[in-house]
């Protein structure tokens, strides 16, 4: 399928050959909910922590005797039940992360890119850099063309003054080719990919 290219200043660029097997796949809901959570659950730091008996101060001293008192029976002021005491079966430092096969991965990827052109937020420039690194510049050439919340995906390198410019616009993200990923396609609500990273990403996924 084709797509129009455009420069930043909004002016036509020719046009680029999108490859059906990326751009033109079904929307697979299921596929994209599966990738969201394993990336997602890689995020999570798992530093969670609570102290077991073992770990919390106090004496280890019974605090009266078994029988004769009157009250529940006790073996120490570090259980559960008293103010201060231990957490039983509480949260240890893990890793929250899951395997999911590397064709699911890729599927979603291929789904997300699909999803965005069907729905005509994918847009295409011939290169996304700038002479100087202006905030105030490209935040102009972002609100003319009416970009409110826009990930933008170069080739392999970023430009440097691009991606220092974006980084103060709030709704701008900039990634290189190889960080495409589908949560962070999906939370912007326009994709631009520039025609380097249209040649990267299908030799990536073809």
């Amino acid at each position: 399928m084709k797509a129009p290219v455009v420069t930043l200043q909004n002016k036509s660029a020719g046009s680029v050959d999108l490859n059906e097997a990326v751009f033109g796949l079904p929307s697979r809901p299921d596929i994209l909910h599966q990738v969201v959570r394993w990336q997602l659950a890689k995020r999570q730091a798992g530093t969670h922590d609570t102290k077991e008996i073992a770990e919390v101060s106090g004496t280890g001293k019974k605090p009266y005797k078994q029988k004769g008192t009157g009250r529940a029976r006790q073996g120490s002021l570090r259980s559960p039940q008293f103010r201060g005491g231990a957490v039983i079966f509480g949260p240890t430092p893990r890793s929250h992360a899951f395997m999911l096969n590397k064709k699911v991965r890729k599927l979603g990827l291929k789904t997300v890119l699909s999803d965005k052109q069907r729905e005509g937020k994918l847009v295409v420039i011939d290169q996304a850099s700038l002479p100087e690194a202006k905030t105030s510049a490209l935040a102009a050439i972002v609100k003319s063309l009416g970009w409110s919340s826009v990930l933008v995906i170069d080739g392999a390198a970023v430009d440097v003054n691009f991606a220092r410019a974006a980084a103060n616009i709030h709704g701008v993200d900039v990634l290189p080719a190889q960080g495409a990923n589908v949560y962070d396609i999906m939370r912007r609500d326009v994709l631009v990919l520039t025609k380097a990273a249209i040649e990267q990403l299908q030799a990536r996924l073809s």
